[in-house]
């Protein structure tokens, strides 16, 4: 396992003890959480970015033709 020394401002510091003491687990694995949730969203976000990238939007238009011209369930209304 890496040992990352990181700054972090104090009242981060401390709401993630208050989360690590409230969740009875260390400080080290709130912050292990934390990074890896955001590490995979920036991770996804990248994805999407090059799967929009290789969109062809005539195949968009395409497959909106084939929608049906209806009004929207009830409840779904803009």
């Amino acid at each position: 396992m890496t040992t990352i020394n990181a700054k972090v401002p104090d009242y981060l510091a401390r709401l993630a003890a208050e989360v690590a003491e409230r969740e009875k687990v260390s400080v080290d694995q709130i912050v292990a959480l934390a990074l890896s949730s955001q590490v995979e969203a920036w991770r996804i976000r990248d994805d999407m970015e090059t799967h929009a990238h290789r969109a062809n939007p005539a195949d968009f238009d395409a497959l909106l033709d084939k929608v049906p011209d209806a009004p929207p369930i009830p409840g779904d209304e803009l």
